[in-house]
C-alpha cells in the first residue's frame, strides 16, 4: 500500500479529538493507501496512548509517538508570550527535522478536525514550486485585516491584499523546508515581531511564506462556524465539539460523535468548561516558567 504521511500534535485533553479524526480518515480512505501517522505528544498519559492504539485500524494506520521536547531542535528557543496558546502550536514547524528523510511531503492536521473525503486526493496534489499547500483563512483573508491579519505588513514591505492562510491544515514539502531553512526563519520572524503576532504560528508562516503557497480548495479546511452541506474536512475552530458550550453547526457535532463512537472514547459525553480553562491557565504558567528559566526545554 502507498503510505500517506500525516503529522498531528496533541496534549492529553485533546487526544479524544484525535481519535475521531483518525477514524474519519480511515473510513474515507480508498484502497491501496495506508496512513503513517506521527503524533507529537505534549504530556499524553500512557493510558490515553493505549486507548488511541485500541482505537485505530492497525491494518491501515501505523502509529508513531514523538515527545514534544524531543521534536524541538537543539539550539532553537520557542517564542514566549503571555497568551493562552500552548507551546505545541509551534511543533508543526519542526516536522522536517524528525520525519524520515525519504518522506518528501507531509500533511499536517490540527486534531480538531473531521475528514469526510478520501484524504489521498489531497495528499496527491502537486505543490509545484510552492513552499506549502494551505487554505485561505475565511475570517482574515488578507494581511490588512485589522482583527487578525499582519498588522505591520507595511513595515515588512508586504502588500495589504496579500492572501492569508490558515495553518490548521498544511501540505509541507519537507525537503524544501530544510533546504530553505524555513522553520528557523519562521521562528525568528515571530520573535522579531512578537507584539504583532496575535496568532503566533500563523503570523510567522504567513510572513515568511507570503505569495509562495498553493491555495487549496476551501472545502479541505472548512470552519464549523460556516454552514455547508458537504465539506471535505470540518475544522472545529473556537469551541470544540466535546464541550457543552459548543454552539456552532449541530450537524457537524453529530458527525464528530458518529466517528468517535467507533473508538475507545465511544462513551464520551460533552464536557463542562473547567478543564478547558485550567488548561489555558497552565499554558500561560508554562510560558512564564520558561521565561524565568524554570521550565524544561
Amino acid at each position: 500500500m502507498k503510505p500517506i504521511t500525516i503529522v498531528v500534535a496533541s496534549d492529553d485533553n485533546y487526544l479524544v479529538l484525535l481519535a475521531a479524526l483518525i477514524n474519519s480518515i480511515e473510513l474515507n480512505l480508498k484502497e491501496g493507501y495506508s496512513i503513517d501517522l506521527w503524533v507529537i505528544e505534549d504530556n499524553v498519559s500512557e493510558a490515553n496512548k493505549e486507548k488511541l492504539k485500541n482505537s485505530i485500524n492497525a491494518a491501515i494506520t501505523q502509529l508513531h509517538w514523538q515527545s514534544m521536547n524531543e521534536v524541538i531542535p537543539k539550539g532553537i528557543d520557542l517564542p514566549l508570550d503571555r497568551s493562552s496558546y500552548p507551546l505545541n502550536i509551534y511543533m508543526r514547524l519542526f516536522i522536517p527535522y524528525f520525519i524520515p528523510s525519504q518522506v518528501e511531503k507531509v500533511l499536517y492536521l490540527d486534531v480538531d478536525m473531521i475528514v469526510q473525503k478520501d484524504i489521498s486526493t489531497l495528499y496527491e496534489i502537486d505543490l509545484g514550486d510552492t513552499l506549502v499547500g494551505a487554505v485561505l483563512d475565511p475570517r482574515i483573508i488578507s494581511f490588512d485585516n485589522s482583527w487578525g491579519g499582519i498588522l505591520n505588513y507595511e513595515e515588512l514591505g508586504l502588500d495589504a491584499k496579500t492572501r492569508y492562510f490558515n495553518t490548521g491544515l498544511l501540505l509541507i514539502p519537507t525537503k524544501k523546508w530544510l533546504e530553505e531553512n524555513i522553520p528557523v526563519r519562521i521562528i525568528n520572524c515571530i520573535k522579531e515581531n512578537k507584539k504583532f503576532a496575535n496568532y503566533p504560528d500563523q503570523y510567522g508562516m504567513n510572513v515568511v511564506l507570503a505569495n509562495q503557497w498553493l491555495a487549496l480548495d476551501p472545502l479541505w479546511n472548512h470552519f464549523c462556524t460556516i454552514d455547508h452541506p458537504n465539506p471535505y474536512l470540518i475544522h472545529f475552530v473556537q469551541r470544540k465539539p466535546i464541550f457543552k458550550s459548543y454552539s456552532n453547526n449541530r450537524d457537524y457535532q453529530k458527525i464528530f460523535y458518529q466517528y468517535l463512537c467507533n473508538t475507545a472514547w465511544k462513551n464520551e459525553r460533552p464536557r463542562g468548561e473547567s478543564g478547558r480553562y485550567m488548561k489555558k491557565i497552565k499554558n500561560i504558567i508554562d510560558k512564564i516558567l520558561k521565561q524565568l528559566g524554570w521550565g524544561s526545554h
